[in-house]
């Protein structure tokens, strides 16, 4: 018997110290299986470029999700929330109910029609760091940390966190390790568990 468990140990590739090792949880990026054409997107999944908009690959599940983008080059830019019925060859987003942005020059939009504006003196530029909270009913702005008392809302659905840029625009994603600490209540997005 203690060669047929030794034998079987062995097959086991394990060393026999029966531990199976756990699938890794996937990492929150920018989806390119659902960009437009003209985007392209760098850094594994974390910085785009080019023409068009990009859907994160998590919904956001949880009651409270935070993430944030970084502006490295200034040019036509937006972000926020969508749906995957958001079409990303046409841009500024906000134009239709799939989608829900902050645009470069502070408005917010959601089915074409202004839903709020940033502080006149709030309007994100090159090296600043965009934080978006959304908890289901509610998308806020952050801008370098501070809360700009921004909120819109409207959107309906399963949404993604989403991007859009033109004009020479460059935008860091940043879905863990942030520049700055989430709100109180606010998390990274996490994927959906699936118990088998």
């Amino acid at each position: 018997m203690a060669s047929v468990l030794g034998c079987c140990l062995r097959w086991c590739g394990d060393g026999g110290s029966g531990h199976v090792p756990l699938k890794e949880m996937p990492a929150v990026q920018l989806d390119t299986h659902h960009m437009g054409t003209d985007v392209v997107i760098v850094k594994s999944g974390r910085r785009i470029c080019g023409t068009g908009g990009c859907l994160a690959n998590a919904p956001l599940h949880q009651n409270k999700s935070y993430f944030e983008f970084k502006i490295q080059s200034t040019g036509v830019w937006g972000i926020g929330v969508a749906t995957q019925k958001v079409n990303l060859n046409q841009i500024p987003f906000g134009r239709d109910v799939h989608s829900l942005v902050l645009r470069q020059d502070g408005s917010v939009y959601h089915n074409n029609e202004e839903k709020n504006r940033l502080p006149a003196n709030s309007i994100p530029q090159e090296g600043d760091i965009v934080g978006i909270t959304y908890d289901h009913v509610e998308l806020n702005m952050f801008l370098n940390g501070k809360n700009m008392h921004c909120p819109a809302s409207g959107i309906r659905g399963t949404v993604f966190p989403v991007v859009y840029v033109d004009d020479s625009a460059i935008l860091d994603c940043q879905f863990s390790e942030f520049y700055y600490t989430p709100p109180q209540g606010f998390e990274k997005i996490l994927f959906e568990q699936q118990i088998f």
